[in-house]
């Protein structure tokens, strides 16, 4: 594939991230209105932050008034995946220079993550020049599609009356669903999900989805994906014939 077709298959992968994703940014930017934040201070945190799920607990938690520091550390427990993701893509992006490896991480949310793991798993090369096709064109509809949800928020009034917060578990249930093909996929979904929502009556929200990644991961450690079959080393072979 050359440059073009990777820059073009990257739009296009990220055109279809951003329809998909779009009503969720428009929540984003009604919710945040509705905690009290002008249009420029929600498109800034979607811009920088740029993590919706996180964004939606800091945002209900501003509106609650609550210390500063809690807030940063319920963002850093949902964003906590990120940091398996990052893991899960070093050798994809430990080939970028490092400035783009900087960026790339920047870019790294949960559809960026699915679409380069599947690429890769296809035999397709993750260039970055695919990579930040695919990311900048998400990351300018979340900030474009959260200053929409802002300044029309007024006139929606409180999205969870019309039932738009659903709109976050799908979105995610998508992403999740897209791995289903793997051997190991109802075990660790299964124990990520169950100790999830047991950890969410015991501890609360949001460290309940720390505790089901752990959960997740540990499930796929015990049942790792089969090994592929090795090829008889051929040195050995000609020592047993001498």
């Amino acid at each position: 594939m050359n440059r073009h077709e990777q820059l073009t298959n990257g739009l296009k992968k990220g055109a279809v991230v951003a329809l998909s994703s779009a009503p969720f940014g428009v929540l984003f930017g009604a919710i945040a209105v509705d905690n009290g934040f002008s249009i420029t201070e929600a498109a800034l945190m979607s811009g920088l932050v740029y993590g919706g799920a996180s964004q939606l607990v800091g945002i209900e938690l501003f509106g609650h008034h609550v210390a500063a520091w809690i807030i940063v550390l319920s963002i850093l427990a949902v964003n906590f995946r990120h940091v398996l993701y990052s893991a899960a893509l070093a050798t994809v992006i430990g080939r970028y220079p490092h400035v783009e490896r900087w960026l790339a991480f920047f870019l790294l949310v949960d559809p960026q993550f699915a679409e380069t793991v599947k690429r890769e798993e296809a035999g397709k090369t993750a260039t970055f020049r695919w990579y930040f096709a695919m990311g900048a064109v998400v990351w300018v509809s979340w900030v474009l599609t959260t200053i929409v949800g802002a300044y029309f928020g007024r006139m929606i009034g409180d999205p969870k009356a019309y039932g738009i917060d659903v709109l976050l578990p799908v979105y995610f249930l998508g992403l999740t669903m897209g791995f289903r093909s793997r051997h190991n996929f109802f075990p660790v979904m299964l124990a990520g999900g169950i100790g999830s929502v047991i950890a969410f009556h015991f501890i609360g929200s949001p460290w309940h989805i720390s505790v089901g990644a752990v959960l997740g991961i540990l499930v796929a450690t015990i049942l790792p994906p089969p090994k592929a079959h090795e090829e008889p080393d051929v040195s050995e072979m000609e020592k047993e014939a001498m």
